[in-house]
């Protein structure tokens, strides 16, 4: 069975980590799809689909890179056909792995079988608060994973940000 995982991880955290962790659970195969990959260096999206690309797979373990598969999703403005537009980019998949209420509503309007995931400390790591934690100079590092730190370190994250946010 395979499963579909979209998300902009922007950047990617351990809340992210811990959702492919629970679709893994549950799904033999597991499609990753980097939502928004047309945009970056903007104050939500500012990190490329490359860079986001790279954080996800450097920290990822290597048995669970065996069953895992990233797909960039570009954005279609156009929400009614989004779902069929991200079917033409990814393989078939059984089940959709979600807890954003709109992504939940557009596949539930076509009958696609739907697992909410569980947030993991939502308060702190959302993408919105690592990134500002980063420009502020908050202590940030413990709200992702290894391949993510090495990532917006060497892209010096904190200096694309100030000039975004």
């Amino acid at each position: 069975m395979n499963g579909l995982l979209i998300g902009r991880f922007q950047p990617f955290h351990k809340g992210h980590l811990e959702a492919i962790n629970f679709g893994l659970s549950k799904v033999e195969n597991l499609w990753i799809g980097i939502g928004s990959s047309n945009k970056s260096y903007e104050k939500r999206n500012p990190f490329t689909a490359d860079e986001r690309k790279e954080m996800i797979l450097s920290s990822l373990d290597s048995k669970i890179l065996e069953r895992v598969k990233i797909f960039f999703v570009p954005d279609t403005g156009d929400h009614e056909k989004w779902t069929y537009h991200v079917d033409s980019i990814v393989p078939e998949y059984d089940v959709v792995f979600s807890n954003d209420d709109f992504t939940i509503t557009l596949y539930k309007k076509r009958g696609k079988n739907i697992i909410e995931v569980p947030l993991l400390k939502r308060d702190m790591i959302s993408g919105t608060n690592i990134r500002e934690m980063i420009v502020s100079d908050k202590d940030w590092l413990d709200l992702v994973p290894e391949g993510t730190k090495k990532v917006l370190l060497k892209i010096d994250a904190k200096s694309r940000l100030s000039k975004i946010l």
